[in-house]
């Protein structure tokens, strides 16, 4: 199966969500990422959709999508574009591993943005393959809690 992420430029009503979802739940497709929200122009928000299937089914998908009433245009994101995702991680941290764990995310450019007196909270921005090596690096380690905000991403240069 492949993935496909796609950018879909919707109107910024609301039922515009329900009604994106809805396609998927009533032709049995899964959704692997979602995220919305409004573009530079509050009148318009973007969703980044992360799906799976093969080329039929993402095909499939596509015209779906850019039949539905709200949408303003759809685009599938490849190599000429920037996706990126959001992590924050809760990692356990004894005085004795805080070094530790700060230089692991050091390596990785991450921010620590909270600090308790036995935990680390984690910010790191990155490709899914940056974030899930860097969540193996932390293997060693016991992670509180961990949140993905699922894929977001741009088409490079110019677009109509």
């Amino acid at each position: 199966m492949k993935r496909k992420v796609l950018s879909v430029l919707v109107d910024n009503t609301s039922g515009v969500l329900n009604r994106v979802a809805g396609l998927f739940s009533r032709r049995g497709y899964n959704i692997d990422s979602l995220t919305v929200g409004e573009t530079e122009n509050p009148k318009y928000s973007r969703m980044t959709i992360v799906v799976r299937g093969d080329d039929e089914i993402l095909e499939q998908i596509e015209k779906q999508i850019s039949r539905l009433e709200d949408v303003i245009r759809v685009e599938a994101l490849g190599q000429a574009s920037v996706c990126r995702e959001l992590i924050l991680a809760k990692v356990a941290a004894s005085p004795e591993e805080r070094q530790q764990v700060i230089a692991i995310a050091d390596i990785f450019r991450a921010k620590i943005v909270d600090v308790a007196p036995e935990s680390l909270m984690i910010e790191l921005t990155g490709n899914q393959e940056k974030l899930t090596a860097f969540i193996s690096l932390l293997d060693g380690f016991n992670i509180l809690e961990l949140v993905r905000t699922g894929i977001t991403g741009l088409a490079r240069g110019i677009t109509d």
